[in-house]
């Protein structure tokens, strides 16, 4: 199969590294890419937001698969573009309906369809410009923290989670009147913050079956100790030690079956990735949010441990039979630690030349934020390169991570050094 994947960060550089296992995929293209994909793939410079590019580029090259890495196209309707295109209608689509991809668009649409469904998540209320006053008032009926989100996307940073009532409403305005996070933040939705430890749940689905696939715990501040500003992700576990088999079985008939039986109730088309964002809360399992493709840098540990042919995968996704395929999962552990650019999340430079990887040992490399220069490799985002291990358990995996970190070296690099140690 002629197939196109769509994205340019660690889980593109991830999905292309295993569908390439494949015997069924005789050509990856990756639009655009990165260094890592071009190694090993086709880089097209085609943004994934730019259908018509992406409609000629795929009759051209009689592409027979699309694969999409991250949520702009989804939330944009690429699956419902080439659906009811004639030329492009017999191309398979990973990913939701535009409909679909408001599970992560519109956090509010996200929260009606769990209060809908009857799955757990946390009590809330959303509010625009027009009733600013209204989200303070109902700020004052909660306990802090308070957890503010744009309803849009953000880029994983339109949360804010406040100690202080008068800062929360500071910020509510700045969201609203202000537009901080722009049109992402014209509506924010306001929820009760939930005390517990947070889990990433995988599912792919083909509208009516699920596989659930390996979970993960993933590290999203920037300090250590889980301290600053949130980021895409500085690291990530799978499995996650505490989510033993009483905590699965409740995750899957609470919160899994009733979310993919939710999308048939609401006539909703939905083939490819759920991400429910999980906290555990005194042993029971309660949505934060759905994301409409694979986390990153989760996808870094939990696409690896996938020994199945991910291709076959995504056929049956496809033709609406995932029960006739089996998932086979890797029962190591996986491990990811994320090295970024000094500064980020905020102003960070680019086109920092990356030394060592030829140095790496037992290790995979994943890129995120890279790309080739003159001839060398250099920096080409905030998040740079994903270091991905295998061990017996997650501590022997973290080790590795680290020894193969100590080997490389860029200016102004930076990553957390605690990933996993607030786990037993």
């Amino acid at each position: 199969m002629v197939i196109l994947l769509l994205g340019s960060g660690g889980r593109e550089h991830a999905l292309a590294s295993k569908m390439l296992q494949s015997s069924k995929c005789s050509t990856l293209f990756v639009a655009p890419g990165n260094a890592g994909t071009a190694a090993i793939a086709k880089n097209i410079t085609i943004n994934p937001t730019d259908f018509n590019a992406l409609k000629s580029f795929a009759i051209q090259e009689k592409v027979e698969m699309l694969v999409v890495g991250p949520e702009d196209p989804l939330v944009l309707g690429i699956y419902d573009f080439f659906k009811k295109d004639s030329e492009l209608s017999h191309i398979p689509v990973i990913g939701p309906s535009k409909v679909g991809a408001q599970l992560e668009g519109s956090k509010e649409f996200a929260k009606e369809f769990l209060v809908k469904h009857k799955i757990p998540t946390a009590a809330y209320d959303s509010f625009t410009a027009a009733t600013v006053e209204k989200g303070c008032l109902f700020l004052e009926t909660l306990q802090p923290p308070y957890v503010l989100k744009a309803d849009g996307l953000a880029a994983g940073k339109g949360v804010l989670i406040i100690q202080d009532l008068e800062e929360a409403k500071t910020e509510l305005r700045n969201m609203l009147v202000h537009a901080k996070f722009g049109n992402a933040s014209a509506k924010v939705v306001i929820e009760e913050f939930l005390d517990g430890i947070e889990l990433s749940c995988f599912v792919l689905t083909d509208g009516q079956q699920y596989k659930i696939l390996p979970t993960a715990k993933d590290y999203k501040r920037i300090g250590e100790g889980d301290t600053g500003l949130n980021t895409g992700g500085m690291g990530a576990i799978s499995p996650a030690p505490f989510a033993d088999s009483v905590l699965l079985d409740k995750i899957e008939t609470r919160i899994v079956k009733p979310t993919v039986e939710g999308l048939q109730k609401d006539g909703i088309e939905y083939k490819g990735f759920i991400f429910i964002g999980l906290i555990i809360v005194k042993g029971e399992p309660i949505v934060i949010e759905y994301n409409v493709r694979m986390g990153d840098p989760e996808t870094e540990v939990v696409i690896p441990r996938i020994k199945s042919d991910l291709v076959e995968l995504f056929q049956a996704v496809a033709n609406g039979n995932l029960n006739d395929v089996s998932l086979a999962i890797d029962q190591r552990s996986a491990t990811t630690v994320m090295i970024v650019s000094g500064g980020y999340p905020e102003e960070y430079e680019k086109g920092k030349e990356i030394f060592g990887l030829d140095k790496m040992e037992d290790s995979l490399v994943y890129h995120a934020g890279t790309k080739i220069e003159n001839g060398k490799l250099v920096t080409n985002g905030g998040r740079v390169l994903a270091i991905t291990s295998f061990g017996n358990d997650f501590q022997e995996a973290i080790k590795k991570s680290y020894q193969n970190i100590d080997k490389l070296h860029f200016d102004k690099m930076y990553f957390r050094k605690d990933i996993g140690k607030d786990l037993k």
